[in-house]
């Protein structure tokens, strides 16, 4: 019966290592942070990730609550933090709510994807 539990509970942990391994990267913080006010145009957007990201198939879309495209640069990926994304935003950005679309593939292959919305105060 002893023998039962043990194999049961290293069962068990092995299933919880293995969730681990197979996670996939998603959004741990940005700046403008997700639902924040901030005082005058950001330049960039950081994106941080639950995990490293392959740059060459990552990146991120800002538009207008209106639905209107904001211009941004390609995006980057920092080389001491392979984790953290940056996108430069092109043109200043008015007064108003905006919407970030952001999509990644993390070093374990998997494609990931969402959105959030910031305000610009007036």
């Amino acid at each position: 019966m002893k023998q039962v539990r043990i194999f049961i509970l290293a069962a068990f942990a092995c299933a919880l290592a293995a969730t681990a391994a197979f996670a996939h990267a998603f959004l741990d913080h940005a700046a403008p942070a997700v639902g924040s006010t901030v005082k005058g145009s950001p330049s960039e957007l950081e994106l941080s990730f639950t995990q490293n990201i392959v740059p060459a198939f990552s990146g991120a879309e800002i538009a207008s609550a209106e639905g209107g495209a904001i211009p941004a640069g390609k995006a980057s990926v920092d080389s001491g933090s392979p984790n953290v994304m940056h996108v430069r935003i092109g043109r200043a950005l008015k007064a108003g709510v905006y919407l970030v679309s952001w999509h990644v593939v993390s070093i374990d292959t998997h494609r990931t994807s969402g959105t959030y919305k910031f305000t610009v105060a007036p």
